[in-house]
């Protein structure tokens, strides 16, 4: 790529501020994947990569991506169909498409299976970054919705945790620790992780306070049948899942 300071064809691209967002960096080309995790990852952002169809779907079917950047022409599935699989399995994760095509028709039929972008090939990397941002900031607002992870409902609205209809009642700080595991379903989140998002820049908080929280949230979920809910995985952190080991 150019030297960050100076837009220009993927690849160049210029420095601009952004960070925090995960993003899943799809695309066959070695050079284009290249290009877009180095420019990406010098705006704070943080990338994973994938090269084909069907690993993309696996990995953006997790929910855990802000956005996903996906090429159109890819091995195994396309990216319309990775899309329209995406869309089918009621991920709303933001995507946006890039593509050597530059037919309107081919832009439609993005557009139309739900992609919230479509940029044509050379793209300015100025214009791609902007656009990875903003579908951020989108990701984040539809992120205020209910969460549902099998029968586990968390309305955002009414700070409420249901488990097959049924209330389970959680101190607030308990209610955004789940939250911040039900937020990225079937994916492990450290206890740093935790830590930052639940107790952020409070005084005395450590990793042994996420270890006691994870216990009093398994107790009320299992109260009401759920204790299967809250998964450790041993040296790594805690997930979310459906299923019951």
């Amino acid at each position: 790529m150019a030297d960050h300071r100076h837009a220009g064809r993927v690849g160049g691209h210029d420095g601009l501020n952004g960070g925090g967002a995960r993003v899943l960096v799809v695309d066959d080309e070695p050079g284009v994947r290249s290009a877009l995790r180095r420019g990406l990852s010098a705006e704070g952002m943080e990338i994973t990569l994938a090269e084909e169809g069907t690993e993309a779907l696996k990995l953006a079917s997790t929910g855990s991506f802000d956005v996903v950047v996906l090429d159109v022409i890819l091995p195994g599935l396309s990216g319309y169909r990775v899309l329209e699989r995406l869309r089918a399995r009621g991920v709303g994760t933001p995507v946006l498409m890039i593509s050597a095509k530059d037919g309107e028709v081919d832009q439609a039929d993005g557009l139309d299976l739900g992609a919230d972008g479509y940029l044509v090939k050379p793209f300015s990397f100025l214009v791609l970054a902007a656009q990875v941002r903003a579908l951020a900031r989108r990701g984040e607002t539809a992120r205020q919705d209910d969460l549902h992870v099998g029968d586990l409902e968390i309305d955002r609205s009414a700070r409420e945790v249901r488990w097959a209809g049924e209330l389970v009642g959680l101190s607030p700080r308990e209610y955004e620790l789940l939250v911040a595991l039900a937020e990225h379903p079937e994916t492990v989140v450290t206890k740093e992780e935790l830590l930052r998002a639940v107790w952020g820049r409070e005084q005395g908080a450590t990793r042994n306070v996420v270890e006691v929280y994870i216990g009093y949230l398994r107790r009320k979920l299992a109260a009401v049948g759920a204790g299967h809910v809250v998964q450790t995985v041993r040296g790594h952190g805690y997930r979310v899942g459906d299923e019951q080991a």
